[in-house]
């Protein structure tokens, strides 16, 4: 027995690590979209980089690797072509809003681009509402989550995009630094004056807004009637928030039931997220895809294996091997924070190549818009499967495409 299982051992040892190993390579930073175009947008006048950013960064290297990053070869779904969040930390809301447009394209058959700073604008003032109730104990930045979204347009309803864009003064790009900087200046100083007059407070905070993004509407013309954006949410889009749930996929909370996502962008300790085991959270999400279902999708995308040259993410084998990648090694990032919840994308389509699904990603940030504005690419990653596997810790979608997950409760 004991020849036998040093033999098993060392075909295991093998086997495991039979995985061809990727190269790294360190590459110098170079002034990318964010700085040639949005912040060119913001500041109005060239700036000369400081020395500080052209750094070396530690990527794998990808180069004369035969990747799927042509938007052509994905089979992909209806959605509003890819638009930059500019300088903003809204993600959450664009890769969301984004999911329902193509949400209300695939059950209405409606092309209807939708306002994301119209949610932004009501997200900030439930924040400060939280902060002042709380007498300063509450989160308040920039970055939120993708439910986030549901629970504003139940309140607030929904606009088109040009009824209230957010942009003004001849803007191309969103630039929210100063009117948070504002905003967060005049709510700190309440814990200092201990002012907490709610309605004046949250009437402070709106100004700041309105000067920087204008005023949302409280009606509006569609098809030459007035409407409100509860109506148009209703009637028009015929979005019901409920029909949307949250699967997440992390050890350290109870499987198959809803539990809180821990990380400062729920700011408001949302319990609504399924926890799924991960195998059934991708085969969950595969089959959603395969099915006619996009995505809203979110986890981190600041890894050695993400190229802002080819726009593709993979896991490369000197972070973990293919095989071994599982709950733990999942688990694991998570906890000791090397994944972080940095990031809303919109997941629109799947290419299957060598036995392993590739998944399609609409982007609004700067990392995506690097290649170039006439390349294919532009605004577009490609995941890996892996990528998904490790990275991605939970996604938005509608019920009826993940009921199979709620019969195993």
């Amino acid at each position: 027995m004991k020849k036998y299982g040093l033999l098993f051992m060392a075909l295991l040892s093998v086997t495991a690590f039979s995985q061809k190993k990727d190269k790294s390579v360190f590459k110098e930073f170079k002034p990318g979209f964010y700085q040639n175009f949005i912040m060119k947008d913001i500041l109005n006048v060239k700036k000369e980089m400081h020395k500080r950013d052209m750094d070396k960064r530690f990527f794998m290297d990808q180069s004369g690797m035969d990747l799927p990053n042509d938007p052509a070869l994905y089979k992909s779904y209806w959605h509003t072509p890819p638009i930059s969040q500019g300088s903003t930390g809204t993600c959450w809301c664009f890769s969301t809003i984004s999911m329902y447009e193509s949400e209300v394209q695939r059950t209405t058959g409606q092309e209807i681009k939708l306002s994301e700073m119209y949610i932004v604008y009501w997200e900030y003032v439930e924040k400060a509402r939280r902060f002042i109730q709380r007498r300063g104990d509450s989160n308040f930045a920039e970055g939120s989550e993708g439910n986030a979204v549901a629970r504003i347009m139940k309140e607030h309803g929904l606009v088109p995009w040009d009824v209230y864009n957010g942009l003004i003064d001849g803007r191309k790009y969103h630039d929210h630094n100063d009117m948070f900087r504002e905003m967060n200046t005049y709510l700190q100083s309440l814990k200092i004056s201990n002012a907490w007059n709610e309605e004046e407070s949250l009437n402070t905070v709106k100004s700041i807004m309105n000067h920087y993004m204008g005023t949302p509407p409280e009606e509006f013309v569609w098809n030459d009637k007035e409407i409100t954006p509860k109506d148009f949410q209703q009637n028009v889009l015929k979005i019901n928030p409920d029909d949307y749930v949250e699967i997440l996929s992390y050890k350290q909370e109870p499987y198959w039931k809803n539990v809180e996502y821990k990380v400062p962008d729920n700011w408001w300790h949302s319990k609504g997220y399924y926890n799924v085991p991960l195998d059934d959270f991708m085969e969950a999400l595969k089959k959603a895809v395969k099915d006619g279902y996009t995505v809203s999708i979110g986890g981190d995308v600041s890894e050695a294996g993400f190229s802002r040259e080819t726009n593709v993410a993979l896991v490369p084998t000197f972070d973990i091997p293919s095989e071994y990648i599982d709950e733990d090694a999942r688990q694991f990032r998570f906890s000791n924070h090397s994944t972080t919840d940095d990031h809303g994308m919109h997941l629109v389509g799947y290419y299957e190549k060598d036995g392993k699904i590739w998944y399609l990603i609409k982007d609004s940030s700067s990392g995506s818009r690097n290649v170039g504005q006439e390349d294919k690419k532009f605004g577009y990653y490609f995941f890996s499967e892996d990528y998904v596997k490790l990275k991605m810790m939970g996604f938005t979608v509608r019920k009826d495409a993940v009921k199979s997950l709620f019969k195993k409760r």
